[in-house]
């Protein structure tokens, strides 16, 4: 109750008189690094304020573009467009895969989904959220454990 208490009152404290007197006394850490990019701050805003705006702006200018697009391009052709980023991926592991070691092309097919995925799920794509991202990765993941899955039958029936 008293840290919330602590909290609030910093965050009520005016923005600028704050950080200035932090410069005055040349503290280790001042709050320069809460100031978002092309932001006035004015003598009125308080540390909250500033808090909001800079977690409230978009992360990148890719975002910003990406977000207008959105509004634009229909989400039916956002997914096409992150499927064939997928694929494109995907296909660059297969070909390095295929090039550089002995698999054979299931293997390397599995492979190369699965690495495609995971390097989808980390970069930014068109549509919003996560789902696809999550898709991307969970779709190969199924597709190797519904293998091994089949492998371990067939070879337990072979055994018999």
């Amino acid at each position: 109750m008293a840290l919330a208490l602590i909290v609030n009152y910093i965050l009520d404290l005016p923005f600028r008189s704050a950080n200035d007197k932090l410069h005055r006394i040349d503290a280790p850490i001042t709050l320069d690094f809460l100031i978002p990019g092309a932001t006035y701050i004015d003598e009125k805003m308080t540390i909250g304020e500033v808090v909001r705006v800079s977690v409230g702006k978009k992360a990148s200018i890719f975002e910003q573009m990406m977000d207008g697009l959105g509004r634009v391009i229909p989400l039916r052709y956002l997914i096409i467009a992150d499927f064939f980023m997928f694929l494109f991926w995907s296909f660059m592991f297969m070909t390095v895969i295929r090039i550089f070691t002995f698999l054979g092309y299931g293997r390397a097919l599995r492979t190369s989904l699965l690495l495609g995925g995971l390097v989808y799920y980390f970069m930014p794509d068109f549509t919003p959220g996560s789902i696809d991202d999550a898709a991307f990765v969970a779709g190969p993941v199924l597709i190797i454990l519904s293998r091994a899955i089949f492998s371990h039958k067939k070879r337990s029936t072979m055994r018999e």
